[in-house]
């Protein structure tokens, strides 16, 4: 995801990139087309998408009303077999007593009643004998009744009535072999013989052409078709049986048996088609409405293939008035862009157009008057602020505290009155040498050989002081002892190392001080390992000089941070890095850059040199 996102980004980014380098007319001129397409498109897109979900929406109706009629005319067909059914074992069978009465004449006269429908009404004990059946009553020699579906069928669940798939009946001899295609309802019933109930079975054969005549009709007037089949997906009716059956046509049958109730939308032999299914009750059948959304759409295409070419028309002429329109903003603000370029490399004798819109003509006016005012001030300003920094130098370095000179004359005075002479005469010598170098003779850049020595002497006067209660090591790289520094950089570091770190250590403190170049700039560091500073402590000590606590001379690792900046560059300065109990280390960054007294000059800076 995060990959996409940055790609995503870049590409963005080439884009403005791009547009950047390009004239205003151009960059008009594609963003109205943009938002004029990208507005068509939209427009468009909406009208084709709202279309095709309403030519949908028709055709589910369409199909759910026709596919309902067929059910209820199927479920009209299916209550006949049923009243037959219960009319012959309610009202018939189930009030004879078969050991002395027979059932011959009530069972032909529903036949006869129901003729058109059926084909036959059969009753069978639980053997598969017959008992009587009407119209024909002999059955074929050699047959077994028990092995037919029907039959297994009823007697599998006795409380339940049982619709076969169409099939050819040929159970009774008929001397004219007229066998016909039937639908057989099948039941359990019980059979009274001398007060004794036993198990028979009820068959009632009705006619498939009515089924044929029903769907024939409705796909006669249909743009799809409609079949008909079994919960287990096996045919009952097709339009095109023959053809199935005899392998020339296929039919997703097996898989529109898993569909539920309701529309669904597939892809069947590379057509897309929409089928709806609905179930039959009583049966566990399913009736299920094709339509091939191709051929459907295909009138709906050609209309779509002409409102493109309206589209695109239309677009050619948008994309001709954006470039009319965006001509008429960007030329004059072009011509003012030429007018005023050669600004960028400081030339400021310029004839600036003035023309076009009232806007653009403010625009033009306003430009040359400012040019006038930069002609006069860009001096002036220079001269400030060169001034200015000066000032600021000079101030920052100016804040030197007397402090540290009155405790060293101090400790010589009480050396002097200890009759530690020698001891006094040292520190006095260093002490001349740390103002001789302080002083510079005035200069504010000295080598970095001078500042370490400085550094050295005021190391040699603290140790007298502190009689030595801590250790210094110094680690100079020689290649940087003729570079430049600003004086007084280095003393303020090893001053806040010995009143911040190892002031109040007991004899083991340890200063270590090194200098050493890294990726063509000069890095100088000043560790202890003193008592640490907490983080908001170091987070200040650059920022806000103020809230830090001061000892010492007085000059905070700011003021040393600034002058840094101020001479070199803010990419330059002070780095601290600190943890309570462990320590402190302070570095200078700094540019290599080679002392010459040829060159140094006080009042220039090296920054981004």
């Amino acid at each position: 995801m995060d990959a996409k996102i940055n790609s995503l980004h870049r590409t963005l980014h080439k884009v403005a990139k791009y547009f950047k380098k390009k004239s205003i007319q151009f960059t008009l001129s594609i963003s109205f087309s943009f938002v004029a397409l990208l507005g068509m498109v939209f427009m468009g897109a909406t009208i084709y998408s709202r279309s095709v979900s309403s030519m949908k929406e028709i055709i589910i109706q369409n199909n759910e009303q026709l596919i309902e009629q067929v059910n209820l005319n199927l479920y009209t067909y299916l209550r006949n077999m049923m009243r037959i059914s219960n009319t012959m074992y309610y009202s018939v069978i189930k009030r004879v007593d078969f050991s002395k009465d027979s059932i011959e004449k009530e069972m032909n006269l529903l036949y006869v009643i129901n003729r058109d429908m059926l084909v036959s009404i059969a009753l069978f004990r639980k053997n598969g004998s017959l008992v009587a059946a009407t119209p024909i009553e002999h059955l074929k020699s050699g047959l077994n009744v028990s092995d037919q579906n029907w039959f297994i069928e009823a007697n599998k669940e006795i409380e339940n009535l049982h619709f076969s798939t169409p099939h050819v009946q040929n159970l009774f001899h008929d001397s004219s072999y007229n066998y016909h295609w039937v639908i057989s309802l099948s039941r359990v019933v019980e059979l009274t013989s001398n007060g004794n109930i036993s198990r028979g079975i009820l068959l009632v054969d009705m006619n498939f052409s009515g089924i044929e005549q029903l769907f024939t009709k409705v796909n006669s007037s249909n743009s799809g078709y409609v079949y008909l089949i079994d919960s287990s997906g096996e045919i009952i009716y097709h339009p095109k049986q023959s053809l199935i059956n005899s392998s020339l046509l296929k039919e997703n049958n097996k898989i529109a048996a898993t569909y539920e109730d309701g529309t669904h939308e597939e892809v069947f032999e590379e057509e897309n088609r929409m089928v709806t299914i609905t179930t039959v009750g009583y049966t566990g059948w399913k009736i299920v409405s094709v339509t091939n959304t191709d051929d459907f759409f295909m009138s709906y295409n050609q209309t779509t293939f002409f409102t493109i070419i309206i589209v695109v028309l239309t677009i050619f002429l948008i994309i001709f008035a954006n470039q009319f329109v965006s001509y008429l903003i960007g030329n004059p603000i072009k011509k003012l862009d030429d007018s005023v370029k050669d600004l960028e490399f400081g030339k400021l004798d310029l004839n600036i157009y003035i023309g076009g819109s009232y806007e653009i003509q403010h625009l033009g006016k306003t430009i040359k008057s400012m040019v006038e005012q930069m002609h006069q001030l860009m001096d002036e300003i220079v001269i400030e602020q060169e001034k200015k920094r000066i000032s600021e130098f000079e101030a920052l370095q100016s804040q030197i505290n007397p402090h540290f000179l009155y405790n060293t004359l101090d400790s010589i005075v009480w050396m002097v009155e200890s009759e530690q002479y020698e001891a006094a005469t040292s520190m006095v010598t260093a002490l001349a040498n740390l103002f001789r170098i302080s002083l510079s003779k005035g200069k504010n850049i000295i080598t970095i050989r001078e500042e370490i020595e400085h550094a050295q002497n005021y190391l040699y006067i603290q140790k007298l002081r502190y009689k030595n209660r801590f250790e210094v090591t110094i680690d100079i790289d020689p290649e940087i002892y003729d570079c430049c520094t600003i004086k007084l950089i280095v003393q303020p570091l090893i001053e806040n190392a010995i009143y911040h770190g190892v002031e109040f250590m007991d004899g083991d403190g340890l200063i270590e001080i090194k200098g050493y170049v890294k990726n063509d700039d000069i890095y100088i560091e000043v560790s202890d390992n003193g008592l640490g500073m907490p983080e908001e402590t170091v987070k200040y000590l650059l920022t806000d000089n103020n809230r830090v606590h001061k000892k010492g001379s007085g000059i905070g690792l700011s003021n040393v941070h600034q002058r840094i900046q101020l001479y070199f560059g803010k990419k330059y300065g002070l780095e601290i890095e600190s943890e309570l109990d462990e320590g402190t280390t302070i570095r200078i960054h700094l540019p290599q850059v080679f002392y010459d007294t040829r060159t140094i000059k006080e009042d220039a800076t090296y920054e981004d040199k």
